[in-house]
């Protein structure tokens, strides 16, 4: 998707194809290398080439909001000011996302259960895993409600990124599993049995569990899980059509890294996390690469005139400036070329270092057109 190269040449990742033709792009990296900011700027290019789009942050900064000019994200859409088209940013709320799913999903008396659970405000709030599936919902509802023409997803800054890619086979553990079984079986007796059952259970996986978490804990859970018994099917089954979204061809995924070293080891592990799930990769984005516009004038030339003026001269300074960046743009590209070599087939496209952070709209836009420049 979104591909132009030459014979030999590493290829060149089309930024404006993907985004006129992708309906949903998900940016993934490690942290630090610009990627809140990439996904941005994907999304304001997108809407003032005509596509009406939403991008959705699932990392908790605040810079994907300060940069749109937005005193604050949250689990609504929020209409981006200064834009010619029409763009909608927002911050996944973990918490409101899985009360939404209770409300809509769930008879009256069913929802009122779960919501005043004690478990479950712990479980919405905190548990691992949680906001890598309500992500995967939260996607969905975007998708399914039509509203846009392209969803820009910018994920955690952390190798967990990628972790809602495993949200199905996660839910479909769990609801599968024995635990999920034994905590149903107390909740459909009482009295003494129910304590007897709750035993018996848990003393299949260890017979000193009561004596870690406690009886209240254990049964503020299974009443939780009967409570959500009549949703599980549909958790599922959306989970699954997401994931399934996801492989669809109108995705595009854009791994972004810094032109480092740690940073092009992991999107490595990106591009092949990738490649395993049977994702669609769109290509890599290289940000802050250094550049020089006097490329003709070599590092060695440079020094080597620098010597010949005063140690303490403007000119002499420029020069060594000069060369010192050059040298910093070979070890970039350097770094770069091993990255195409263990993946020739992975389009690249690369973003200059801006003079100061992108704070906003004005910031995005240039850093859109030089994406789609390379």
């Amino acid at each position: 998707m979104g591909v132009s190269s030459q014979a030999g040449a590493t290829p060149k990742l089309d930024i404006d194809h993907v985004l006129e033709t992708a309906k949903i792009v998900v940016c993934c990296g490690s942290g630090g290398v610009g990627k809140t900011t990439t996904a941005a700027a994907l999304a304001l290019r997108a809407a003032e080439r005509g596509r009406r789009t939403v991008v959705l942050t699932i990392d908790p900064a605040r810079r994907l909001a300060q940069s749109m000019g937005l005193t604050e994200l949250d689990n609504t859409p929020r209409q981006v000011n200064g834009v010619d088209g029409e763009l909608d940013a927002m911050m996944l709320d973990m918490k409101r996302t899985f009360d939404e799913i209770v409300l809509t999903h769930a008879a009256a008396d069913k929802a009122e259960q779960i919501l005043g659970n004690p478990f479950y405000q712990a479980l919405s709030s905190s548990f691992a895993g949680t906001q890598e599936y309500m992500a995967m919902e939260k996607l969905g509802q975007l998708n399914a409600s039509g509203a846009y023409d392209l969803i820009v997803v910018d994920t955690p800054p952390t190798r967990s990124a990628l972790d809602f890619l495993d949200a199905p086979d996660r839910m479909t553990t769990f609801l599968d599993g024995r635990l999920v079984k034994v905590l149903l079986a107390p909740a459909k007796v009482s009295g003494k049995a129910y304590l007897k059952v709750v035993t018996i259970g848990f003393n299949v996986f260890t017979s000193a569990i009561t004596k870690i978490i406690g009886a209240s804990v254990l049964q503020d859970l299974s009443h939780f899980v009967a409570a959500l018994e009549t949703m599980f099917g549909g958790f599922r089954e959306r989970a699954q059509a997401t994931y399934d979204l996801l492989k669809d061809p109108g995705t595009a995924f854009v791994v972004v890294a810094a032109p480092e070293r740690d940073a092009l080891r992991e999107a490595s592990y990106f591009v092949e996390r990738l490649a395993t799930e049977k994702m669609p990769l769109a290509g890599l984005v290289v940000n802050r690469v250094h550049r020089s516009a006097a490329a003709g004038l070599t590092a060695q030339k440079s020094l080597a005139a620098a010597e010949e003026l005063e140690p303490t001269s403007l000119t002499a300074g420029v020069l060594r400036l000069h060369a010192d960046r050059l040298a910093l743009s070979q070890r970039e590209k350097r770094l770069q070329e091993r990255f195409s070599s263990a993946h020739p087939g992975v389009p690249v496209v690369e973003v200059a270092a801006q003079p100061g952070d992108v704070h906003d709209l004005d910031g995005l836009r240039a850093v859109g057109a030089d994406l789609a420049a390379g």
